[in-house]
């Protein structure tokens, strides 16, 4: 055994390592960059196995479906919006025979520090009806990660692992244990991973037919704890992930132990919470995300003579982290003291574009040309380049998802909308904006892309790009775009007046065009120069 202190992402990574990993695929998005970053170190390092980026994180879930059906073990790394995007062959892989162990990891962002949403994987797996294990500390993200494919191997199912913001970027000691050898190459058969209707029926079928093994698994899994109080017979406390934590921070205050059950597997474990539920007369449930377990504790009409207490009650926020301190008072002792600022009128200082960087200037010229058009739009996109929404350049007008900054455009501009304008990063253009942008050139819509290449993936860190100057003209050109009205040009303030005459050009052409703005991100060239 060895001891590491390690970031929760980096204790998935080991674990699955350890645990007999032939190949790892994952798209940089924050919480969870940090797996594969450390994943690939492991590799460099250690050998043995393959660690990877992929262009779009529905990609990397099929190559890891492609390990998993030669017999060998895989894990596929995403935050939770990350997961929308392989969706589709997420929901599938349930139906298929699992050969080779495939976890599923997903890294939720509670408080939406750098995301669009707050969504709860919990719900996926509940969709999908495949085993969740949700950890609360990090040795559990160890643990729990190694049993993943244990449990993905005995039931034929992909097994997901829900992480939170707080426990992937933080850090503790893990005890890890000795290294699996990697499972023999084998095949799955055709029957099984051939999604015909036949084989789709017959597939479903079997996976409903283990619905109560699932149950019964969360029901002996030592991840669930109850604790029955013999002094306190009013509350009963059902904390999930790291939520548990704050929980155990702030009972000792209490000046009854209440009775505590411990949730980290879904499906629910249906027997532990009825004893808990039978000697309780009122339960709060502690939960990060959203209030899964409430809800389905509460059912449509709640639990006659059971108080319950959560989220849906008002005890808990429904947005946002949860915190000892929220934990605290729904338990209902007096907050904390906290230290009070001295100045109670300290400027908020909301992110901006680094100084130097590509992205300001070429936003700059854009502006520029605009006060020509009043009715322009600029739909971007998921990137730095998202800060040109905030003053002072207050640039672009929309940001949704991955990509939809071309599909927004092409919209806008059936719709009537002149200038159209989208705005791209060269990782989000490969990962999600060439299907619109071939949609849009099909159709030779009169709308302008600009795609800001700054040649890495700089929001999650400086992961490599999978295409950046000349081949972004090459792919343009293959989906269709004249070649003539693509254009390049490189973001600098001496090029300005040049940059506002190609822009004027393809916006008023009128048909698809895209212009390519090229300059390495600052914060690369300044690493560069720190290993020189």
């Amino acid at each position: 055994m060895k001891k590491d202190v390690l970031l929760g992402d980096e204790a998935v990574a080991l674990a699955a390592f350890q645990a007999g990993l032939t190949a790892a695929f994952s798209y940089p998005g924050t919480p969870a960059s940090e797996i594969m970053e450390y994943l690939i170190r492991l590799a460099r390092s250690e050998g043995g196995f393959k660690a990877a980026w992929c262009v779009n994180e529905k990609v990397a879930y099929e190559e890891a479906l492609g390990v998993s059906f030669a017999g060998q073990r895989a894990l596929v790394s995403m935050k939770h919006v990350g997961l929308n995007v392989a969706a589709d062959p997420f929901m599938n892989s349930a139906l298929t025979k699992i050969i080779g162990g495939l976890v599923v990891v997903v890294a939720d962002d509670p408080s939406m520090h750098s995301s669009q949403n707050e969504q709860d994987s919990r719900y996926y797996a509940h969709f999908a009806r495949i085993f969740c294990l949700e950890p609360s500390n990090h040795q559990e993200t160890y643990e729990m990660t190694r049993q993943a494919f244990d449990l993905s191997e005995k039931y034929h199912l992909p097994v997901l692992l829900r992480l939170v913001t707080r426990l992937s970027h933080s850090r503790s000691e893990v005890i890890s244990r000795d290294k699996r050898a990697p499972n023999p190459l084998q095949r799955g058969e055709w029957s099984d991973w051939t999604l015909l209707p036949a084989n789709a029926r017959r597939r479903f079928t079997e996976l409903l037919n283990i619905q109560k093994d699932l149950l019964e698994e969360s029901e002996r899994s030592p991840f669930n704890r109850l604790s029955l109080s013999s002094s306190n017979s009013r509350l009963g406390i059902i904390a999930s992930g790291i939520g548990y934590n704050y929980v155990l921070e702030n009972i000792n205050s209490l000046d009854h132990q209440p009775s505590v059950l411990k949730i980290s597997t879904y499906p629910l474990p249906f027997n532990l919470i009825r004893q808990l539920v039978e000697a309780v007369e009122e339960i709060l449930i502690v939960e990060e995300g959203y209030p899964f377990i409430e809800e389905r504790l509460r059912g449509l009409f709640g639990l006659p003579g059971k108080k319950i207490r959560g989220k849906l009650s008002g005890d808990l926020p429904l947005t946002g982290e949860l915190t000892p301190d929220t934990v605290r008072t729904a338990l209902g002792l007096e907050p904390f003291s906290h230290h009070e600022l001295k100045d109670k009128h300290l400027a908020s200082r909301p992110p901006q574009l680094c100084q130097g960087c590509p992205h300001h200037d070429t936003f700059i010229a854009l502006k520029e040309v605009l006060k020509d058009y009043p009715q322009a739009t600029v739909f971007s996109d998921i990137g730095c380049y998202t800060l040109g929404a905030l003053p002072p350049l207050s640039a672009i007008d929309t940001c949704v998802c991955m990509g939809a900054s071309v599909s927004m455009a092409k919209g806008g501009a059936e719709a009537g909308i002149f200038p159209s304008i989208a705005v791209i990063g060269d990782s989000t253009f490969t990962h999600s904006g060439m299907t619109p942008l071939l949609d849009a050139a099909t159709a030779n819509v009169n709308m302008t892309v600009i795609i800001v290449d700054n040649a890495v993936v700089a929001m999650t860190g400086g992961q490599p790009t999978y295409a950046t100057g000349d081949r972004l003209v090459q792919i343009c050109a293959g989906l269709g775009v004249a070649k003539e009205h693509i254009r390049q040009i490189v973001p600098l303030p001496k090029n300005k007046e040049k940059n506002m005459a190609v822009m004027r050009e393809e916006i008023e052409y009128p048909g698809t065009s895209v212009i390519i703005s090229t300059r390495e991100c600052i914060q690369e060239v300044k690493k560069r120069a720190k290993r020189r």
